[in-house]
């Protein structure tokens, strides 16, 4: 069993945007053509909390290069007062030959970074004309990383307004953008209407669990990457343009997307996916009015690929500890429990994911 630590997906992700995108590019074709499995998310929810929740993504991830595995990650709000992160996970992948789990991944890197990247692809690809600035709405983890991943997708930015429902946060975070961007010119906006006004680009990342906000400040036209999902009055959502990685998972969990859905009747007012833009098998016809919002749930098949994508390297690098004696040791003695050892010539990793691809949602 190989363990990665933090630090050790840190170093192999660093200095790896493009790679990144392009691996996050590359799990949305394959979706988009049938070939991953990814069922619906399991939300584990408290009765003494309405905002922390612990989500499991099982997903198989097909193509030249196979790969099976579960995220399990946590988000407790909470934890940002006591100075401690948000959000914290694992990642497991599991072998395509015997199923036994190979590889345990420290996950809130592998989620931040998949949610920042899927948010940064959708912007290079729909920003038309490719705006000279950004607005950051929600100063945490999620948007710093977009800001990130917005440097290599739109790399004309030059400006960058930041803010959140907390002044000192969002002077603390201002402060980071400039030291990570420092050829973009960041200041605060002392309120979040003014914000939304500054840029045709906006990233939203907050903890809300209700929607607080219209887009009527936004200028003609504004590409909204409405990565927390929450914030968005569904009334907004019928009134935009609307693309979203796979609509049967992000219409649930009460979403905005899920509120426009049960308050028109249908889905009708979702544009396009993700994956059918990078495939080109549909058209995006632009109104040049209307806000364009992009609503990523969050595929689990993301977590996945980007996972197999970092122990490769590491496994390259001789990075991680490799862990022996971690399971069972031999093979189980034949029994009513057990159907004995794999029988020779037993399909490999490619030959089995080529039997099983295909897409359960």
């Amino acid at each position: 069993m190989l363990i990665l630590r933090h630090a050790d997906v840190a170093e192999i992700l660093s200095g790896a945007e493009a790679s990144t995108v392009d691996v996050v590019r590359a799990a949305y074709r394959l979706h988009d053509e049938g070939r991953t499995t990814v069922p619906q998310s399991t939300f584990l929810r408290f009765p003494h909390s309405d905002r922390d929740r612990i989500i499991g993504l099982p997903a198989y991830v097909g193509g030249p290069d196979p790969a099976a595995g579960f995220k399990w990650v946590a988000s407790f709000p909470g934890n940002l007062d006591a100075g401690m992160p948000r959000a914290s996970a694992v990642v497991v992948l599991n072998s395509l030959r015997t199923g036994q789990p190979e590889a345990l991944l420290e996950g809130s890197l592998i989620s931040a970074t998949r949610t920042a990247a899927s948010a940064a692809l959708a912007a290079g690809m729909l920003c038309d004309p490719a705006p000279a600035g950004v607005t950051l709405v929600g100063c945490g983890v999620i948007n710093l990383a977009v800001l990130r991943f917005l440097r290599v997708t739109v790399p004309g930015l030059r400006a960058a307004v930041v803010y959140d429902t907390d002044p000192g946060r969002a002077a603390a975070f201002a402060a980071r953008c400039a030291a990570l961007a420092p050829e973009l010119a960041v200041t605060t906006a002392p309120g979040l209407g003014r914000a939304l006004a500054a840029h045709p680009l906006v990233s939203i990342a907050t903890t809300a669990t209700v929607p607080h906000l219209n887009l009527s400040p936004c200028p003609p036209g504004t590409v909204v990457l409405h990565v927390s999902l929450r914030d968005i009055y569904p009334e907004t959502i019928l009134a935009s343009q609307n693309v979203v990685d796979d609509a049967d998972h992000v219409c649930r969990e009460r979403t905005s997307v899920h509120l426009a859905e049960q308050q028109s009747g249908g889905r009708r007012f979702i544009d396009a996916s993700i994956g059918q833009l990078i495939r080109g098998t549909v058209e995006l016809r632009r109104a040049p009015d209307r806000p364009l919002v992009f609503s990523p749930f969050g595929l689990g098949a993301l977590d996945i690929a980007l996972a197999r994508s970092v122990v490769q390297t590491a496994r390259r690098r001789g990075t991680g500890i490799d862990i022996d004696g971690f399971l069972p040791a031999g093979p189980e003695p034949a029994g009513p429990e057990s159907t004995g050892p794999e029988p020779a010539g037993a399909p490999g990793d490619r030959e089995l994911a080529a039997a099983t691809d295909g897409r359960a949602n």
